[in-house]
């Protein structure tokens, strides 16, 4: 589908209407706190044409990784959703107004991450479709898994799956959308992190099992790559990160995510990273580098200060996804994030999740590309 032209898959009207609404994808994290999810499913509110499956829904089309490998290498990571607020702004403007266009662009052209959570109305299917248009296109399908139980303490993205066993049935109708197939998934923002926030001594040790259930029921469909989000170096020290992440599963992970939905420097990351990984026998991360290009402001309160992740001001794009990164524990930067989405209803922003076309224009700017 995405090689096909935009405009023979909507109408005028319906693109009109799509770059007016929100982001049309799944709602991204902020960490500590992380974006709400979109009250619209996301089959609905994506744009995407509803049909039947087709053969094509279970076809391999990019080879099949072997576990131990860098899953990021030999694929591209940046594809362009079709139906993105960006990429449709892009087009809208690329003859009235080709400079707002080309930032527009900047954003959209870099893919990012696909959020599915409890707004994702029959998860297994929407993600068949989606590993099928994205695996496609060349390009490798890149899942964030944001629903258990209890989600961001009640915070902006309060909400996800309502039990333990509601959520086991989600992660494994998840895992079969993605079948034998090629993906990488980055599992539960902030819930590591936020761990001995708000939880009972029960509600931990129900979290922590349930992450091991969803490690394992993504890593043996054999050519799926987890990585665990382990929030970023301004939240957890080192140690205690690791005994958590030890605790979830991350054994049986290919490794483990930083800084997703944050502004935390890239070089900084990898130094709190590799201390990380020393502690786990050598496990390999990922960076999101989709909106610290500027790194994150430097007048912190510490990691709950809503100024400092919470749609801060100046902030930019980030390095664009690369499995590139001269560190050989260092898999890919990654837009876990995708810009120009809120963080929440802070520094002027709307609701999380929604589309922002100012703060996507200011990190398009300030990028340094």
């Amino acid at each position: 589908m995405s090689s096909k032209p935009l405009l023979a898959l909507l109408s005028m009207t319906a693109l009109t209407a799509a770059c007016a609404g929100s982001s049309g994808n799944a709602p991204a994290p902020a960490t500590p706190a992380a974006p709400a999810a979109s009250t619209t499913a996301a089959t609905t509110s994506s744009g995407h044409p509803k049909r039947p499956p087709s053969p094509d829904d279970f076809k391999q089309f990019l080879p099949a990784w072997s576990k131990g490998e860098n899953p990021f290498v030999g694929v591209k990571l940046s594809w362009v959703d079709p139906y993105s607020p960006a990429h449709l702004k892009s087009m809208l403007a690329s003859k009235s107004d080709p400079e707002t266009s080309g930032l527009y662009a900047k954003v959209a052209d870099n893919g990012g991450a696909d959020w599915i959570g409890d707004w994702t109305a029959n998860v297994e299917a929407w993600v068949r479709h989606r590993v099928t248009v994205i695996s496609k296109s060349g390009s490798l399908p890149l899942f964030i898994s944001y629903n258990i139980p209890k989600r961001d303490c009640g915070q902006y993205s309060a909400g996800g799956a309502s039990e333990a066993p509601q959520y086991k049935e989600w992660i494994t109708n998840f895992a079969n959308g993605i079948g034998n197939r090629r993906a990488v998934v980055v599992l539960e923002p902030d819930s590591i992190g936020l761990l001995k926030k708000c939880l009972s001594d029960q509600d931990q040790k129900e979290r922590l099992e349930l992450l091991r259930f969803a490690v394992h029921t993504f890593e043996a469909l054999g050519n799926t790559a987890v990585y665990m989000d382990a929030g970023h170096s301004g939240w957890l020290s080192v140690q205690e990160n690791v005994e958590r992440l030890k605790a979830a599963g991350v054994d049986e992970a290919q490794g483990f995510a930083l800084n997703t939905s944050n502004y935390k420097s890239t070089q900084t990351e990898v130094k709190y990273g590799k201390e990380i990984s020393k502690l786990l026998g050598g496990k390999h991360f990922v960076i999101d580098t989709s909106r610290n290009g500027n790194g994150p402001p430097t007048d912190c309160k510490g990691p709950d200060d809503e100024n400092c992740w919470c749609n801060p001001p100046g902030r930019a794009l980030g390095t664009p996804p690369t499995a590139e990164t001269s560190d050989k524990l260092v898999d890919a930067y990654l837009w876990l994030k995708k810009p120009g989405e809120s963080d929440g209803t802070c520094n002027g922003g709307p609701k999380a999740g929604v589309f922002w076309q100012d703060k996507a224009l200011e990190l398009a700017r300030n990028a340094k590309y």
